[in-house]
């Protein structure tokens, strides 16, 4: 398959689109092809249509949502529904591999997309960063511009038009728990009374958004009462039973919906759950107040849309009363005659999702579908690309497709009249404009302000991906009526899998041989870059762009690469400044006049679509004095970091080890062993030799143990001597990376040798301080160092723990150096060489 790829790729690049390349689209298995909406799920999106009644369920974080709301009132009720997350988790932790940050961001927005796929809601963000773990709403509003996240939840509330909205947090006196989550429920509470005020944030009124005035806020407080007490009038409702659809449990459905958080460690949720009763708590904090229902004293019918918005719930009745599930395009002509009236009705938001919904019961009715197909998923500004349209109809009511467009691009128009059962297909054949934009993420495309995501398009903001680059319309006539189908193009991949979503790519991708380069005040060093060739015969220069104070030579080199997919490597001498310093390098291809400076990013996961990033080629590059003791270290991994190659930049040679690699023959001749971050959760091979480890240390080696979790040890002991993570995982962290740190052993060789460690070194540390600190430990033989706490809590003296063991030491710390190393932060990097320094 990947030759084949490879072949059709170089047709196609070169304007040959042969015959051979239609047999292949021509052969591609398409959604025509797929099961149809059943007739029972065509008649539960009937009834859906026929209420006009919205639910926002309001939260911090991926995963924080109540997926049995959700799927309750989107699949039970047929309640337009959606959940609106204020971060995308970037600043959490990764369960099952090696993203964190903005990457880990970009996973966690898909998981919630698969989410939402599965119980039914649609989704929004607002542009707040995650900063990680946050004790106070008081911290967390420190680090956002709580005046730009209001707005985006303002601006969500007037986009959906909810009747009511549900915070899954409290507002104080209650608390979340959690910063984020606390604050997402003042947000939500003061989003409520603000977003129906004409004179709050008048610039959407400008951009053509219209105030609107929810009839209430409340807090969903669970079964048994949420996060802490909040005070108003309380209704329960059941939102138990089963899909009307499927007949399955919706607690089920709402399992797997929460089981999509596989970065986050819930996988297992997957199938839990049933039909039986589950009575929630509402409390109403703003708003009308409510007794038996959170939609009490709302019409939820289309009466209320005036100006002809009773007679389309009277027709909708009609029909829903009058289907035939045998039989669903009997019902096209009445529905019809339903499109007709609600064409006529003023335009707003929820009317114009009506009509789509509409849209598509017509054209699921019809048995009416269409897909788009391109022999490539990537493709680079300038070049053409070729599409295959395919149109099938299983209903005998006459369709004819009219048109086919890809706006700005040009189209087709066939006039072709379907034909029950026969796939109706073309080519055409358009070119990508030179200056169209490079796929990656909307709200990464400018740099970040503090605390918030910068974009320019406002009418992005909430939404939670990028639109397809090139939407595709299909035209067509039915019953005298004109009907746009929509579509993206895919790229064509094997039976029974789904294309992949048509991306624009550079010519070339830029890579820097690390993350992060090391020098010494006035040092020479080699940077290489390595350029990887998307396209045949690419010939460019390529240079390097420093801060003030840094030099590079040559000023740029030239380059040429055959083949598509070759790669070369270039180098460049790089001299550092004479004083400390730090800064990024930007690498710069420039090919035929038009400059790149990207990388390439893919992140792969089964659960999830294949994603790619394509940000600035960066390279993080600190000047300053450091020093190592001892050469070779042994690193077993955990559950993803960037250890590795943060110890080969301070100089040492790195082994990776397996856990059945800690033997005394594996381990003689290293100096340290480093063990990666929760590598005691995630690790099974770890338990079992755990024992060889510690011998190692006996006889004179270091160990270092990075942070794990108290939940979910598969390997135990922690270390050689009792030691325990057992606790509250808050009152175990420090979220503020400002804090003074205290020298609890100043003159320990872990603060002086080979560098001494002084305040300054704490400087410039990102997101916190660390986090699962031991709770406890056996104070005969384990030492602490360093004390540290967020303000106004008592110091914890756990963060690093030093024993001497045998010949030895071991250390265990929950200091967050998977963070600070890939940063940059020269302290960061001075303590942890004096860490695996210990003992030489």
């Amino acid at each position: 398959m990947p030759a084949l790829c490879s072949m059709i790729r170089d047709l196609f690049l070169d304007a040959r689109i042969t015959v051979a390349v239609a047999a292949l689209l021509a052969s591609h298995a398409w959604a025509g092809d797929a099961i149809p909406p059943s007739p029972a799920a065509i008649h539960q999106d009937l009834r859906s249509f026929g209420t006009v009644a919205t639910v926002l369920h309001v939260g911090a974080h991926p995963d924080d949502e109540n997926t049995q709301l959700i799927t309750y009132f989107a699949r039970k009720r047929g309640y337009r529904t959606a959940y609106l997350s204020l971060t995308r988790g970037d600043g959490g932790q990764n369960e099952i591999g090696p993203e964190f940050g903005e990457k880990l961001g970009i996973a966690r927005t898909q998981e919630l997309l698969a989410a939402r796929r599965l119980d039914g809601g649609q989704q929004f963000f607002t542009r707040a960063i995650d900063f990680g773990y946050s004790k106070t709403p008081e911290e967390t509003l420190r680090f956002w511009d709580r005046d730009q996240v209001l707005a985006d939840v303002v601006r969500v509330i007037r986009q959906f038009r909810p009747d009511v909205i549900v915070n899954r947090f409290p507002i104080p006196p209650g608390s979340g728990g959690h910063g984020h989550h606390t604050t997402s429920g003042i947000l939500g509470f003061e989003a409520f009374k603000l977003a129906g005020d004409p004179k709050a944030y008048p610039e959407q009124l400008a951009e053509g958004l219209t105030p609107w005035q929810p009839k209430r806020v409340l807090w969903n407080g669970g079964g048994g009462g949420r996060g802490g007490a909040a005070t108003g009038p309380t209704v329960r409702v059941d939102i138990g039973g089963t899909d009307p659809v499927t007949g399955e449990g919706l607690g089920a459905i709402a399992a797997r919906s929460r089981g999509m958080h596989i970065t986050q460690g819930f996988g297992n949720f997957g199938g839990r759950g049933g039909g039986g009763p589950n009575e929630q708590t509402f409390t109403v904090l703003g708003g009308d107040p409510a007794e038996k229902d959170i939609m009490d004293g709302i019409d939820v019918t289309w009466a209320r849309i005036p100006n002809g918005g009773a007679e389309i719930g009277q027709l909708t009745e009609k029909l829903i009363a009058a289907f035939n599930t045998n039989d669903p395009a009997a019902s096209v002509p009445a529905l019809l005659a339903v499109r007709t009236k609600l064409a006529a009705l003023a335009s707003d938001p929820v009317v114009n999702d009506k009509r789509q919904q509409l849209d598509r019961i017509i054209q699921a009715c019809l048995g009416l579908s269409v897909e788009t197909v391109t022999p490539v998923a990537e493709v680079v500004p300038g070049e053409p690309l070729q599409f295959r349209y395919n149109a099938i109809v299983r209903s005998k009511i006459p369709v004819r497709l009219l048109e086919v467009r890809v706006p700005n691009l040009g189209g087709s128009k066939p006039g072709i009249e379907l034909k029950p059962g026969q796939p109706t297909s073309g080519d055409m054949t358009l070119t990508i404009p030179k200056a169209t934009p490079l796929t990656h993420p909307y709200w990464l495309r400018e740099e970040p302000a503090a605390g918030i995501f910068r974009v320019a398009d406002t009418k992005l903001i909430g939404q939670p991906e990028n639109p397809p680059p090139f939407p595709v319309e299909y035209v067509f006539e039915v019953g005298g009526q004109k009907i746009v189908v929509m579509d993206e193009p895919l790229a064509a991949t094997e039976a029974g899998k789904p294309g992949r979503r048509l991306a624009i790519i550079s010519p070339v991708s830029l890579r820097f041989g690390s993350g992060v380069a090391l020098f010494a005040p006035g040092a020479k060093k080699t940077v290489e870059v390595e350029i990887t060739a998307a396209r045949s015969d690419v010939a460019g220069t390529l240079s390097i762009e420093t801060p003030t104070g840094w030099s590079v030579s040559p000023a740029s080199q030239p380059f040429k690469i055959a083949k598509a997919g070759g790669k070369v490597r270039l180098a460049f001498a790089v001299t550092a400044p004479a004083q400390a310093a730090s800064g990024n390098f930007l690498a710069r291809a420039e090919i035929s006049g038009t400059p790149f400076s990207n990388q390439r990013v893919e992140i792969r996961y089964d659960h999830i679509p294949v994603q790619l990033l394509q940000p600035p080629a960066r390279l993080k590059v600190a000047a300053f004095d450091f020093a190592i003791r001892g050469k070779s270290v042994g690193y077993l991994p955990g559950a993803g970091d960037d250890t590795a190659e943060s110890l080969a930049q301070l100089g040492y040679t790195v082994s990776t080890l397996s856990g059945a690699d800690l033997t005394p023959e594996k381990l003689r001749g290293l100096d340290a062993v480093v063990i990666g971050v929760r590598a005691f959760n995630e690790r099974t091979d770890l338990a079992a030799n755990l024992t060889n480890l510690f011998a190692y240390v006996e006889s004179g080696g270091t160990a270092i143990a990075q942070y794990n979790r108290p939940n979910g040890l598969i390997a135990q002991p922690l270390g050689p001597y009792a030691l325990s993570i057992q606790g509250s995982a808050p009152a175990l962290r420090v979220t503020d990376e400002t804090v003074p740190v205290t020298f609890l052993a100043p003159e320990h060789a872990a603060l002086t040798t080979p560098n001494r460690i002084g305040p300054a070194d704490f400087d410039g540390w990102v997101q916190e301080r660390g986090s699962y600190f031991p709770s406890s430990w056996d104070k005969e033989h384990y030492e602490p160092v360093l004390a540290m706490s967020d303000p106004g809590e008592q110091p914890l003296r756990s963060s690093i723990l030093i024993a001497k063991h045998g010949k030895g030491y071991y250390v265990y710390t929950g200091i967050t150096f998977f963070r600070q190393l890939p940063a940059g932060v020269p302290g960061a990097y001075r303590l942890f060489a004096n860490l695996v320094s210990l003992g030489k």
